[in-house]
Parts: C-alpha cells; sequence; structure tokens
C-alpha cells in the first residue's frame, strides 16, 4: 500500500459501476478496499482483475471465527496477492496467531506478505452502544487500546481504528504499530456524518498519527470524484 495515497473504498454494489469509477483515474495505480458487499457478490475475480491492473488492495472482510476457520481462510486470500487484510481483534489472541501463521505459510517472503490489522471498534460504534451491547464499563479508548495491545502480541502489524484513537495508540503500543483509519471526512463534508460516528478530516488524522486513511463516499459520491481525491490527497500529503 502506498502511505501518501488515501485508501478508496470501493462501496458499489455492481461491478459496472466500480469500472466506471476507476476508468476516471486514466490508469493511476490506487490503494482501494474491496469490502464485504463487493466480494461476496463478486469473489476472487475481482481481487485478480484489480491487481492486474495495478492497484493496491486492502481486503476488507474482517474474519471472526474460530482459529482453524480462519487460517484456512487467510491462507486462501493470501494467495490471491492481495496486500491488507483484516480480522476482528475480538476474535482473541489465538484467532489473531493463527492467522498470523497462515500468512508466512502462504506467502514465505516478509517482503512480499500483506500486512494484517485488527479491527478494536467500528467506527460506527459509539461508547454508549458499546457499553450496554457489549456489556462493558469499559471506555471506548481503553477497549480499543487492549484490542491493539491484544492484536499486537499476537504478532499483526496495527489496528483498524478511529483517527481520534490513532495517537492512544501509538502512545501506549508504539509508533511502529500501524494504524488504518476509516471515518475519514473532508471538512467540507463534516456535517454530513452518516452512519460513522468517530470522524476526523484528512489533515487532523495525519496530525494523529494515522498511518493509512480510508476514504469512501467523500469521494465515490462526489460531483468530480477524482478533484475529490486530489483534494484529500493534497490535505493528507500536506
Amino acid at each position: 500500500m502506498q502511505k501518501d495515497k488515501p485508501i478508496i473504498a470501493l462501496d458499489f454494489d455492481t461491478v459496472d459501476k466500480m469500472e466506471a469509477f476507476i476508468q476516471q483515474f486514466e490508469g493511476q495505480a490506487l490503494n482501494v478496499k474491496i469490502g464485504m458487499e463487493m466480494y461476496y457478490a463478486n469473489g476472487p475475480a475481482l481481487v485478480k482483475q484489480l491487481k492486474a491492473a495495478g492497484h493496491h488492495i486492502f481486503l476488507d472482510l474482517k474474519l471472526h471465527d474460530i482459529p482453524n476457520t480462519v487460517h484456512r481462510s487467510i491462507r486462501a486470500l493470501t494467495e490471491l496477492g492481495v496486500d491488507m487484510l483484516n480480522v476482528h481483534a475480538a476474535g482473541g489472541e489465538e484467532m489473531m496467531r493463527w492467522a498470523m501463521e497462515a500468512i508466512a505459510e502462504a506467502q514465505p517472503d516478509p517482503d512480499k506478505r500483506p500486512l494484517l490489522i485488527a479491527v478494536t471498534q467500528l467506527t460506527s460504534t459509539s461508547e454508549a452502544a458499546m457499553q450496554a451491547e457489549q456489556l462493558t464499563q469499559a471506555t471506548i479508548e481503553e477497549s480499543v487500546v487492549h484490542y491493539a495491545q491484544l492484536s499486537q502480541k499476537a504478532g499483526l502489524d496495527g489496528v483498524v481504528c478511529s483517527p481520534l484513537e490513532s495517537r492512544l495508540i501509538k502512545d501506549q503500543v508504539g509508533t511502529d504499530f500501524i494504524t488504518v483509519t476509516p471515518g475519514i471526512r473532508p471538512s467540507n463534508y463534516q456535517s454530513q456524518r452518516e452512519d460513522q460516528e468517530r470522524i476526523t478530516t484528512p489533515a487532523k488524522a495525519k496530525a494523529l498519527g494515522s498511518d493509512y486513511i480510508v476514504v469512501g463516499r467523500p469521494i465515490t459520491q462526489a460531483a468530480d470524484p477524482v478533484q475529490a481525491y486530489r483534494d484529500i490527497t493534497a490535505e493528507w500529503q500536506a
């Protein structure tokens, strides 16, 4: 993945719409995220298509199952040649260790293997909802740091978290531990919160220590997606 460029969330409902969007970028190598909707509808063929076009892929399937099932799944996904994969940290240390072992088995070259990161708390989750629904009295920050520490102990490269928690994770877990942060909204988009709760701008995310930012609708649903991408990239790189 290219750290100086945002990861574009390709959350389209058809491949035709995705292709029409990508064609606007005139052959640029993009960082893209394929989520559950696109992958489940189109499968490995979609990944292979995007890799053949030179794009860097974050395959965002958030695996969470027993260790053996996750091990076999991660091994198969690694063989697709993607650049980043993720699991849910709530699956536990053993599950995450098995996921890392699967990557090493499928791609022994450490320079070619995908990054493996863990989801801490979804950016759509508020502290009140987390405490009520997950039956915990921890603050959102305490929960996120705990999952980050557990992920590091399991040998993962980093976590998915809100940009608002990135600096805290860096302080508690270490600056080399990667933070991948969705919930990015440019300043002129802030009022359109939609289903995200813990959000911030590209510039603020960088100041807070994010290593990668994930941006979806502010680019994909913009009147001029290419210009929106350029503006967000410029703010991220500044």
